[in-house]
């Protein structure tokens, strides 16, 4: 077997923070009601004595830690690494408790232990899968020789022989290891193929933009070779005939020195495209229109904002900022969804403050649908009626995909986004100039948020004319 083979399943590169909390709680709920179920099945019909207040008090710390999670967290939450262990850990640690309360090993329920292991296996790294493992290894000798044992109501114990014990907790400890091991490969599988695609679109955006350079450098190589051939031999010949003028001598060897430079770059930049620094950072009104211009003549009017002022009126104070593949096309995916949906303007305010970078991307359209903006950046969610006509007569209903490409790719520039509607109390507030001009105007429809730390993504500000530097080659 190969050594990647090998090693496959002790890889620890997975995500860990990718797990809702809302995902954990609907499988909380679903275990409350099961062991609620099964305590009056055993207690009212199969005739056991259980202690009932003991397992009523450790059921009721689970609804606890859900009532708790539910109003202390939004339940779109994700958690992060140590929060899914630890609400794994929790899960597990009730439902042993539960077990020694209701027989230990003798009870057919134990099985369930294995189901914490298994999630952690697919959702956490390598570590926390096997710290959770061993512990819930560690709890099945435990079962065995803790519990209440299981009594009929005449007094009477359930007798399960040794040996069937032995073999349950052996087939216990396998099959949670099985388990485990099966389900950490094919979660691992997954996340390095996501990987793998992530990888080759990079790779193929980067190979496009390669490709446009080289032919674009080819083409003026081609174009430029001539006249630069034409400046050197005019310069050679100005050089020769002005040998008695050492200072128009001197002049006609720069030019042509620099017509060689010339040459010089325009075979390098045939050879290899070059890493350039001016695309690496931009003003940030020009990242927006980077990002919109795809959008711009789409029949709804685009309004860029800096700090209140409108594009064509910012000064050059204006922030510098990372311009990143994710910063470009989750911008661009907003402002496509307020296109989509805008009757007639779509605004986009960006503003540098209290040490925070916030463009808002808002519109005039119907907004979002109350009872879905709580799941808005999630896929498959339908957001609101396309247009006005639409809107009325609810004749389009979106997938959501797009703004959860938006929200997936401007979260990891390290974003936090949130989505909103424009109150119509908001309008009553504004002159009735102000309504008749778009550009001072406020978004009446949806809108979407986008708050980074400045650190982050603020690469300078005012500092726009400024040398960049030598451009370096990609590398191979």
């Amino acid at each position: 077997m190969p050594d990647s083979e090998q090693h496959f399943l002790l890889q620890t590169r997975a995500r860990g923070d990718w797990v809702r909390l809302r995902t954990l709680v609907m499988l909380r709920w679903m275990a409350i009601t099961g062991q609620i179920g099964a305590v009056l099945i055993a207690t009212l019909i199969l005739d056991f004595e259980l202690p009932l207040p003991a397992c009523a008090l450790v059921i009721s710390a689970s609804v606890s830690f859900n009532v708790a999670a539910h109003i202390i967290h939004p339940s779109g939450k994700r958690l992060s690494e140590r929060g899914t262990l630890m609400s794994l850990f929790f899960d597990l640690a009730q439902l042993v408790t539960m077990l020694m309360l209701t027989g230990g090993l003798s009870n057919p329920f134990a099985v369930l232990i294995i189901g914490p292991v298994t999630i952690a296996a697919t959702a956490l790294r390598l570590q926390s899968t096997v710290v959770l493992g061993l512990a819930a290894l560690i709890s099945i000798p435990t079962m065995a020789e803790v519990h209440f044992p299981l009594v009929y109501a005449d007094g009477s114990l359930l007798q399960v022989p040794a040996v069937y014990l032995i073999g349950f907790a052996a087939s216990l400890a396998i099959g949670l290891i099985f388990l485990g091991l099966y389900s950490r490969r094919v979660a691992v599988e997954g996340y390095a193929m996501s990987e793998a695609l992530a990888a080759t679109q990079l790779a193929l955006a980067r190979e496009q933009r390669l490709s446009a350079i080289g032919g674009i450098a080819a083409a003026t190589a081609h174009e430029l070779g001539t006249p630069l051939a034409t400046i050197k031999l005019v310069a050679a010949e100005l050089s020769s005939e002005l040998k008695d003028n050492p200072e128009l001598t001197e002049d006609a060897d720069l030019i042509r020195s620099e017509a060689d430079r010339c040459a010089a770059i325009l075979a390098d930049m045939r050879e290899g495209a070059r890493d350039d620094s001016h695309v690496k950072q931009a003003p940030i009104s020009a990242v927006i229109e980077e990002a919109a211009r795809p959008h711009a003549r789409r029949g709804k009017r685009l309004i860029v904002r800096v700090d209140g002022a409108a594009g064509s009126e910012t000064d050059a104070e204006q922030p510098m900022v990372a311009r990143t593949p994710e910063l470009i096309h989750g911008l661009r995916n907003a402002i496509q969804n307020a296109v989509d949906f805008a009757r007639t303007n779509v605004w986009i305010d960006a503003d540098l403050e209290e040490g925070n970078l916030r463009i808002a991307v808002g519109d005039d359209g119907p907004g979002f649908k109350p009872d879905i903006l709580p799941k808005l950046g999630e896929p498959y969610v339908s957001s609101r009626a396309r247009g006005s006509r639409a809107a009325r007569e609810g004749a389009y209903q979106g997938m959501g995909l797009g703004l959860f490409i938006a929200r997936t790719l401007l979260e990891r520039t390290g974003a936090t986004l949130s989505f909103a509607n424009g109150t119509d109390g908001s309008r009553k507030h504004e002159s009735r100039f102000e309504v008749q001009n778009p550009e001072i105007a406020h978004p009446t429809g949806a809108i979407i948020e986008m708050i980074w730390p400045a650190h982050a993504m603020v690469v300078s500000k005012g500092e726009s004319r400024r040398a960049l530097g030598e451009n370096l080659k990609f590398d191979a």
